[in-house]
């Protein structure tokens, strides 16, 4: 992996952290991929904070830019490509980007913090896992990478997280490859090599993507207990509201690379106040809602090479009207935490 350990009590790249601050700060993030075509801007000034044992859920559509996001944080990027050109991700207070004066993008200057503060489970781990490395060796990596185990000793706590993680007859299964394994369960050596360094926050990108329902609610109650148990952050990228309903705190509903609203999950639920949120809503079946038939969303998601002007959803929204191709809408206080990007929030809001 190539990461340096970094105990919880050192400095972060020379730098304090403060104990005060929240765990994770996004302010005003853009990414963008220079291709041959031109410019993708994927991330256009997305803004949130995560506390100490909060999930955060990041929703959208695909290409709403919600992995990009998360690899700006985790400073995986590929550059080039891809580069943060503006923003700022602190980390309990430090700044995990510098700006780079030559090529004016931004650069992850602490990198030690990936794998160990900050870490992620991907969304397929059948790719994520090397196919010719036991899963106990990979996950023992981790302890002989940063804590400079012994090849033993790694065994032994691969085992043990094997074990934290429900992997049954994990003593007898450290020697198997990941193609040995289910997809629930590969899902769960991603959780265990993800949890190994007892990070203070988890991103988790599409973690039940191609399980089945079962397997799905039995990995977001793993997560859920593992962040009961350490106090963690966790930062949860879906598309499906379903599986953000209960174990989410706030959610961030993004679209074409921008926020277009935030606010607590009841709030999401039962008041939302954007007409992407509202599409979003009507598209899934709800237990707590009768409706003879869905409503999808008509059309589909932009290009992000050609950005629409103005509202990005005003091509595909219902409420659109000749202001919203021209003025791009700001975040605006619905109520408290909650904020919509939309001119006609109240008019959302007047047909739940």
């Amino acid at each position: 992996m190539g990461f340096l350990r970094v105990k919880k009590s050192e400095d972060l790249g020379g730098s304090s952290a403060d104990p005060t601050a929240p765990l994770l700060e996004v302010d005003n993030l853009h990414v963008e991929f220079r291709i041959e075509d031109g410019t993708v801007r994927a991330v256009n000034g997305l803004s949130y904070t995560l506390g100490r044992g909060e999930t955060l859920a990041i929703l959208g559509e695909s290409g709403s830019g919600k992995s990009v996001s998360a690899q700006a944080v985790m400073g995986i990027l590929d550059t080039p490509p891809g580069f943060v050109t503006q923003g700022s991700v602190k980390f309990r207070g430090v700044d995990l980007l510098a700006l780079n004066k030559k090529s004016k993008t931004y650069d992850h200057v602490v990198p030690e913090v990936r794998g160990t503060r900050i870490a992620m489970v991907f969304q397929d781990a059948l790719t994520a896992l090397n196919p010719v490395y036991t899963v106990g060796w990979q996950i023992g990596e981790m302890f002989r990478v940063h804590q400079g185990a012994s090849r033993k000793e790694a065994k032994e706590k691969a085992i043990e997280m094997m074990e934290r993680v429900k992997i049954p007859s994990a003593r007898e299964r450290i020697n198997s490859y990941p193609h040995e394994f289910s997809g629930g369960m590969r899902q769960r050596v991603m959780i265990a090599m993800a949890l190994s360094m007892d990070p203070d926050v988890i991103i988790a990108d599409e973690p039940t993507t191609a399980l089945d329902v079962t397997v799905q609610s039995q990995i977001m109650e793993l997560l859920a207990e593992l962040q009961r148990e350490t106090g963690m952050g966790m930062i949860l990228i879906t598309h499906d509201l379903a599986v953000v309903a209960d174990v989410a705190d706030r959610v961030v509903v993004m679209y074409a690379g921008r926020e277009m609203e935030t606010a607590e999950i009841d709030d999401i639920f039962h008041l939302p106040s954007h007409p992407y949120t509202l599409g979003l809503m009507e598209s899934i079946a709800r237990p707590d809602v009768h409706v003879d038939r869905l409503t999808p969303i008509p059309g589909t998601p932009p290009d992000l090479l050609a950005i629409p002007s103005g509202c990005p959803f005003h091509p595909r929204c219902t409420y659109a009207t000749e202001r919203c191709p021209k003025e791009v809408p700001e975040l605006e206080s619905v109520n408290g935490s909650h904020s919509s990007a939309c001119f006609y929030w109240k008019e959302v809001q007047v047909e739940l």
